[in-house]
């Protein structure tokens, strides 16, 4: 065991070196830390001297790879037991077995070992056929014909009965040769096209018209793009679509030639009959199989990656900060659903007023708004941008006669949050809709606060999101959820357990005791009293204590994400220029003047990195990065897709990327789409290279499809 782990160890060296290019060194420390129990966000920020400054996603990708080789090793284990438990664990399996580097390999030299249904090879050995098998594979002379009598009993009854099961064992043989299996996959991988057709008796389903551009579709497997592939796998999944893959059946063939066919005996032709079946019934269903699932794969991680790249910029938008917020859930026959909230998030006061059609209480309606505004001081407005979202906007910056901003939200997920447990946990006794309204205006307040209580996958933004690894996406967006909360920091006294348990080395169980005892005690005073919450330990203070902030701390670091363990350090930097730390962080020009040089500590850890690090925020202590909130201004003369015309030149927002384009809200109701080749001039792999979500965007109108809820724009303006 203990070669193997060394073994694991070197491979992931190799491995991440050649993903990242980064040296042994940094690799070996960074695995350490990870084996320690760091996490990815407080070894990226805080521990640059040993991993050789490596960002959070090259520590994230160094760590899956880690997990892949983990789960690499248990996998060789296991097919050692098992083979050696049969007794069949030769020293050359062995050696095939332990340098086998890539989890397919172990697959195909454990296929000859491994459990099964009962084949047909499976029955001919039963009847005591292996010998002959043995005999004609060899291909070295044709005495077998004189052999099969020998074979022939009350089960295998004429000589062909006695051929056909030695050929089964062959067949077998050969599907099973891991050499040939190697060949094979390869030629796949090269040559292999994708057909795709629509099932027989579907072609005039209604729902099966969706998937018309498939009916009759073939290309390149590996070339195909994600969104194409889940589309027709999608298709298929809904029974509408036939998909095969098959590379040029000649070349296959010959390949299995070279590699199984000796010489032109006798011997040879039963073994050619063999190999043809063997392609038939065995070799290309399974590398067909295996070629679907690895392009699914493949779809799956290019897909969950811009759905992870998406996400990460939907978290990470700009607050409008604390302010007292009216928010608006939107709607005609139900009426909008109007709350308000204090600086803090807090339900202060909600109604529901009807300006709309069919009740049309415009009077009643701007009497309760405007009640609302003086009682409660409410400073802006947030609407949610879903039904009836332009139409509330024109109701009250036409009847409130008041300078207060409206902003229009994007409420997507808003509606999954309201009808959850956290929105049940939060506020028990409210309608879903009342609780929708509220998390419209803490999203205006804090994206990043409120999109953590809701799953990843339901905040409105990638491609085919539930089409695609489940396991493989929560997993990248819980690790794109905790990388924003640790870029931004977080708020120790106000934060909820949800956000809290996104911060490094604390989840959900501390999370839950933090909030507990900030309960009994009002507020935190110092970074200090963590260390007093029930099973918070040395380690946890560690890794969290950086990213959490406290306002108006006795010790200004403590709203800063400078690391306790730096303050020290901190305070000699003050000392020598003759300033205590308030000052040193009010006059920041002092820093100017530092050697840092001369507080480089390497027994301590303490290099450039960290004490540049250090000097950045001292300069900007707390600052969000995160910007500052702007608004998008919609036409007014524009309303719904009727409104459109071809040539318009209209403002919008990204709401969601995919391989193929960007989706951008220019406030209809339904996103027009701008195709990756009307984007920008120049040719672009992916959309992600000019646009972000969230990103203001000036758009022109190409074509309107009314029936089929499409709007094609273009960000081309030239000429």
């Amino acid at each position: 065991m203990q070669g193997r782990v060394k073994f694991a160890v070197s491979m992931i060296e190799k491995r991440i070196a050649e993903l990242l290019t980064v040296q042994t060194w940094q690799i070996k420390n960074t695995l350490k830390l990870l084996q320690e129990g760091s996490t990815v966000p407080f070894i990226s920020r805080y521990r640059k001297e040993a991993t050789g400054n490596l960002d959070d996603m090259q520590v994230q990708r160094l760590k899956d790879e880690w997990e892949r080789l983990q789960e690499l090793e248990k996998r060789r284990a296991y097919i050692l037991a098992q083979i050696e438990e049969q007794g069949k664990l030769t020293p050359d399996l062995k050696q095939a077995l332990l340098a086998a580097v890539e989890l397919q390999q172990l697959e195909d030299l454990y296929l000859p070992y491994k459990p099964r249904k009962r084949s047909r090879a499976d029955a001919a050995r039963e009847k005591g056929l292996e010998p002959l098998a043995k005999m004609i594979y060899e291909q070295k002379f044709d005495r077998f014909w004189q052999e099969i009598p020998k074979f022939l009993n009350e089960t295998v009854k004429t000589r062909e009965d006695a051929l056909q099961g030695a050929r089964d064992i062959i067949a077998e043989w050969i599907s099973e040769d891991a050499v040939l299996r190697g060949k094979m996959r390869y030629l796949f991988e090269k040559e292999a096209v994708l057909f795709c057709k629509v099932t027989r008796g579907k072609k005039d389903d209604a729902e099966a018209q969706k998937y018309r551009d498939y009916f009759q579709h073939n290309e390149s497997l590996f070339k195909c793009p994600s969104h194409r592939f889940l589309a027709m796998s999608r298709g298929a999944d809904q029974g509408f679509l036939k998909l095969s893959v098959l590379p040029d059946e000649d070349k296959a063939i010959q390949v299995m030639r070279r590699q199984v066919l000796k010489g032109y005996s006798d011997a040879t032709e039963q073994v050619k009959k063999a190999m043809e079946d063997a392609w038939d019934r065995l070799l290309q269903p399974q590398m067909e199989s295996e070629m679907l699932q690895k392009a699914q794969a493949k779809a799956d991680e290019e897909a969950v990656a811009v759905f992870a790249a998406n996400a990460k910029q939907l978290l990470m938008a700009a607050p409008l900060g604390e302010l007292r917020v009216m928010a608006i859930d939107p709607g005609f026959r139900t009426g909008c659903k109007v709350v308000c909230l204090d600086e803090k998030g807090n339900l202060l006061e909600h109604a529901t007023i009807y300006p709309h059609e069919p009740q049309n209480d415009i009077a009643g309606a701007s009497a309760k708004v405007k009640s609302l505004i003086e009682t409660v001081g409410v400073q802006c407005i947030a609407v949610g941008n879903g039904t009836a979202g332009r139409e509330t906007e024109d109701f009250l910056n036409k009847q409130l006669n008041t300078s207060l901003p409206v902003y229009m939200v994007n409420e997507a997920g808003a509606s999954i949050y309201s009808a959850g447990e956290v929105a049940r946990e939060e506020f028990p006794k409210l309608d879903v809709t009342i609780r929708g309204a509220i998390s419209i205006g803490r999203r205006l307040m804090d994206p990043l606060a409120e999109l953590v209580k809701i799953d990843p996958r339901n905040i409105g933004v990638g491609q085919y999101q539930h089409d695609v690894n489940q396991t493989l996406l929560k997993k990248r967006l819980d690790a794109v959820v905790e990388s924003a909360v640790n870029t931004v920091g977080v708020n120790l006294n106000t934060a909820s357990r949800h956000l809290l348990a996104y911060v490094s080395g604390v989840g959900p169980v501390l999370a839950k005791n933090i909030v507990e005892y900030r309960e009994q005690i009002g507020t935190f005073k110092s970074r200090e009293q963590l260390k007093e919450v029930p099973r918070l330990g040395a380690r946890v203070f560690e890794q969290c204590a950086g990213f959490l902030r406290i306002r108006g701390a006795v010790n200004p670091l403590d709203n800063s994400a400078v690391h306790p363990e730096r303050y020290e350090l901190v305070k000699r930097m003050a000392a020598d220029v003759g300033l205590g730390l308030n000052d040193l962080l009010k006059r920041t020009e002092a820093l100017q003047g530092l050697n840092a040089s001369r507080y480089v500590n390497e027994l301590q850890g303490i290099g450039l990195p960290t004490i540049n690090d250090i000097v950045q925020e001292l300069k900007k202590p707390g600052l969000d990065p995160r910007g500052s909130f702007v608004q998008v201004g919609f036409s007014d003369s524009v309303r719904t897709m009727n409104d459109l015309d071809s040539g318009m030149e209209l403002n919008g927002i990204v709401t969601n990327i995919t391989d193929f384009g960007a989706f951008v809200d220019i406030g209809v109701k339904q996103d027009g789409l701008v195709h990756i080749s009307q984007l920008c001039s120049r040719f672009i792999k992916h959309p992600l290279e000019v646009v972000s979500l969230g990103q203001h965007v000036k758009v022109r109108v190409m074509d309107v499809d009314v029936q089929r809820k499409r709007i094609s724009l273009t960000m081309k303006f030239e000429g």
